[in-house]
């Protein structure tokens, strides 16, 4: 196999996932999926049946990053790359041949993230650095428009050129081309995290070693629906992992992060 996919299902919508699936049926390169589902019932059973990808019921929730380390385990060393898939995706044809050829082309990558926009074509502002805690208090509970816009500025990169390839230490997780061995040399997903921030720990753990890079000369649609902001116990679940990951990385004192964003902001301002 060229890629292993790993998508984990919750409720989802199967319109959303008939779009996933055909976009994934259109690549060239081999590709192996596999699908957790961790829904009460396997009523996606039926529209997988569809599609050559491998199903497995779970019947109960164990997070996130925990769901796709078992996929993971079971397909890992079946592909050079794997891909992390959020089930609200779609894409065009090439998308994912030009994302491996470029990886095959830049063996020093071991993470990279296309362009993402919005249903309507908007661009989604994914590229991140590493967050402190002020980033997350005041972007989740502060109104003002103009403090916002400030936070949002400088932490999702938007003074940068999105149209520009960019080393960024924090990438999203619900489009996350990984190479193998940079997975057998940072780990997989921290099970710590139920749900939010295993990708930001997963990005930084990587982004040690390996580059980690957003690629916008190809493009995906992400219906982002920002849970956390309608649900109260996902902003819940939301908030845990932000204490879990600020104890593991540091609070206020975090030179490592300090020095990663440093040289991230430096690098763009003298492009």
């Amino acid at each position: 196999m060229d890629i292993t996919v790993s998508i984990v299902t919750y409720k989802n919508d199967p319109q959303k996932l008939n779009k996933l699936f055909e976009s994934l049926n259109h690549s060239s390169l081999e590709i192996s999926v596999h699908i957790m589902d961790n829904s009460h019932t396997d009523d996606l059973e039926h529209l997988i049946k569809k599609y050559k990808v491998h199903y497995t019921h779970n019947g109960k929730n164990p997070g996130y990053g925990s769901a796709h380390n078992i996929l993971m385990k079971e397909s890992l060393y079946n592909a050079k790359y794997h891909l992390v898939l959020n089930p609200d995706i779609h894409f065009e044809d090439n998308v994912l041949e030009k994302l491996y050829s470029y990886m095959e082309e830049h063996r020093d990558i071991g993470l990279i993230m296309p362009k993402v926009l919005y249903p309507d074509g908007s661009l989604q502002y994914l590229c991140k650095l590493l967050p402190r805690p002020s980033d997350l208090i005041l972007r989740r509970f502060f109104q003002p428009l103009k403090l916002i816009e400030k936070v949002n500025s400088k932490f999702e990169l938007r003074f940068a050129d999105y149209d520009n390839i960019m080393d960024v230490p924090y990438l999203s997780g619900c489009f996350m081309f990984l190479r193998k061995d940079a997975l057998h040399k940072a780990g997989l997903f921290d099970e710590r995290f139920f749900m939010y921030f295993e990708d930001t720990d997963l990005s930084r753990r990587i982004h040690r070693h390996y580059r980690t890079v957003y690629y916008p000369h190809v493009t995906i649609y992400h219906d982002y629906e920002k849970g956390s902001y309608k649900d109260k116990g996902l902003l819940w679940a939301h908030l845990k992992s932000a204490i879990r990951y600020f104890n593991k990385w540091g609070w206020f004192f975090d030179k490592d992060r300090r020095k990663i964003n440093n040289k991230t902001i430096n690098n763009l301002n003298n492009r």
